[in-house]
Formats: structure tokens, sequence, C-alpha cells
């Protein structure tokens, strides 16, 4: 990888931007920058190598960022959110029922023997999707905190899941790994809380300001990437390091400069990195050689809509409940682990990501529906979007 390649990929994934401009359309900005991606790599003209150490560090890196910014979107410190935390629990409970059952019939119709991988795809939902898609909506009211819970508490849990059912043979490596992220994520949190309680946060966030030093943005990523590296080490996805660190800065509150560093860095550069990366890696080509894996793909994200749709009977209106299908960091996270580690058939990493691009077209319909038929009231604000 050199210089050109950096500005080809740079100058790519403006693609993605350019296809979420139409705000009808809802699109996120990842699918443009996965199509560009497949262009250029293994299933078009080959101009990008996946292979290539450098191009995949920097897309790990990049990955860690994305689901660093998505947790911290979650709103944590909302009180409001409290009491619509039961729904969410139970919701995001019943649809991992309904998905265990789904997934493990559709991996005994197609005979791969992923099903614990397939019911996890079809239990988790995306807050880097949903989040956004709900804020420019200006979506409000009970029903959609109870979803923002849902959403998070199954991102976070299949996010966990996600390693243990892919390598069954390291499942209990894989577990050691996550406990010992979650536990340094947790003794991170009190040391931050305490950080913040005595003032010495926001003196340092003042001599930042003041000499543009950037300090907390510097602080950050060191945490991050050390909380990768032991990710790495323990063998478990920089995807659990990056989200866990977000729920933390989200529980204990980030300052409005530095959460536009962090947008910036990772939405700028190394989040479309990644995603042409992972655009890259896949052989979407293999889906013509094994045209079954196409209907595994569609039958997923279907799938994923169905289990979720049936949230209707617990009182969730039709377009909130679609809005929790939709997936984006496991199925993503799944494909780019089950390439790198040689764990899913030719086609089946290209199928997972059919199911999300499924599930992303539901979201796109359901989020312009509750728009139009305002199922809830605007104007939530999160109280740290007002700090600075």
């Amino acid at each position: 990888m050199d210089f050109a390649d950096l500005a080809l990929i740079a100058l790519i994934g403006t693609v993605g931007p350019l296809l979420a401009t139409r705000r009808a359309w809802h699109l996120p900005v990842t699918l443009g920058e996965l199509l560009a991606g497949a262009v250029l790599g293994r299933t078009g003209f080959l101009v990008l190598h996946p292979d290539d150490e450098t191009f995949t560090f920097l897309a790990q890196i990049g990955f860690a960022l994305v689901m660093f910014v998505a947790g911290s979107h979650v709103p944590m410190r909302e009180r409001s959110l409290r009491p619509a935390l039961r729904f969410g629990v139970l919701r995001a409970v019943a649809v991992a029922l309904l998905s265990v059952l789904v997934g493990f019939a559709l991996a005994a119709g197609f005979g791969t023997g992923n099903g614990a991988v397939y019911a996890v795809l079809l239990a988790s939902s995306s807050a880097a999707l949903a989040l956004p898609i709900i804020d420019s909506l200006q979506l409000g009211g009970n029903q959609v905190l109870a979803l923002i819970s849902q959403i998070a508490i199954a991102d976070a849990a299949c996010i966990v899941a996600l390693p243990l059912v892919i390598d069954k043979a390291h499942a209990g490596r894989a577990a050691l790994g996550a406990t010992a992220v979650i536990a340094t994520s947790v003794v991170l949190y009190f040391v931050l809380a305490r950080f913040e309680a005595n003032g010495q946060r926001k003196r340092l966030h003042a001599l930042s300001k003041r000499h543009r030093f950037a300090l907390e943005l510097r602080i950050n990523l060191f945490i991050l990437f050390a909380l990768s590296a032991l990710a790495v080490a323990t063998h478990v996805s920089v995807m659990l390091a990056g989200f866990s660190l977000g729920l933390v800065v989200a529980a204990i509150g980030q300052p409005r400069r530095l959460a536009r560093q962090l947008f910036g860095l990772a939405e700028g550069f190394f989040g479309p990195l990644f995603f042409v990366w992972l655009g890259a890696s896949v052989d979407i080509r293999a889906l013509g050689t094994h045209p079954s894996f196409i209907a595994l793909g569609v039958l997923l994200g279907v799938g994923a809509v169905v289990t979720h749709g049936l949230m209707r009977a617990t009182g969730q209106p039709i377009p909130l409940a679609v809005l929790a299908a939709g997936q984006l960091g496991v199925p993503v996270g799944a494909a780019a682990l089950g390439e790198q580690l040689h764990l899913l058939a030719p086609g089946e990493a290209a199928a997972l990501l059919l199911g999300a691009l499924v599930t992303i077209a539901a979201v796109a319909v359901a989020g312009a529906r509750a728009a139009r038929t305002q199922q809830a009231q605007p104007s939530r604000e999160s109280p740290d979007a007002r700090r600075t």
C-alpha cells in the first residue's frame, strides 16, 4: 500500500456520502463505501488488495473507531432511558429466542452448520445504523426510548456473543478474552468517573482547548488502542474493544469538542477505509457460483425483519420494530472474522452482507414511514449534547 492507494480510498470513500445525500432514501453512508470497495476489490477489478498487511491493519483501526463512535452515541446518561429499559430488555430477549429457532432452521436447510452464527446475526441490532436515523428524523417518546435501549442491549450482547459462536473450537478462549476486555472496560469506567468527579477532566479540557493540544483525543485514542491490543492478544475482535469503550465514554459523558474530533477521525478517513477494505475483501461473485447463498442472504435479512417485527405483539409499532432489525456491525464483524479465520464457505461471507443489506433497505422504508406517520413526538436531546 502506498499514498496512491490512500488517495484512491479517500476518493471512493465519497461514494457513500453521495448515495446518502438524498434524505428520503435514508441510506447509510457505509453502503456506498462497501459497494465501491467491492468494485475495486476481489469482486471487481482487484485494484485494491485486501490481503495487504498495511491495508488490513489500517482497516482494523477503522473498525475499532467505528464501534467506539457507535457506542459513544448510546444515550447512557438520559434518565428517561431507564424506565424504558425493562421493555428493551424483554424485547431483546424475545427476539433472541425467536432468532435461535430461525437461525438453526436456516443452517439445517442450507447445510452450513452455522446456526449459532445466524442466530446472533438475526438477534442483532445496529446502534451505528439506527441511532443516526432516529436523530435525523427527530423521533422521540417512550416507545423510541424503549427502542434505543433494545438496540443498545442487542448490539452489545451480540458483539460479545459473535466471537464465541463463529469460532466454536476456541470458544473458551474467546470467552476469557471477552471477559478480560469487558472487565477492563468496567475498571476504566470507575477510573474515568473518578477523574470526572474530582474536576480533573474539566481542567484538562480547559487546558487542551486553550492551547489546542487535543489532549482528550490523544488520551482516548491511547485507551482505545490499548484496549484493542488486549482484545487482539486475547483473540477477541477489536469490535468489542471499541464498542465497550464507547459505552464507557457515553456513561461518563464527553465534551462536544471531543465528539467532533472523534467523528472527524472516524468518519473522515478510518471508517470509510474499513468499509472499503471489507467490500474489497468479500468476493460477491462467489454468490454466482453458489446461488443457494443468494437465497440464504435474502432469508437472513427477511428473517431478521420478521423476528423483530413480531414485537408488534408487545405493543411496539411496526416501523420502530423494523428499525431495530437493522444490521451493520455484527454481520460486518462476522464476515471479516470468517474471512480472516477461513471459517466460512465460499460465498457465505457475501451472503451475510447481503442479509445486512436487506435489513438496511427495510430500515430505510421503516424510517420514512415512522417520519410520515409521526409514531413518536420529536425533540430528543441528550444532556451530553449540551456539554462544551
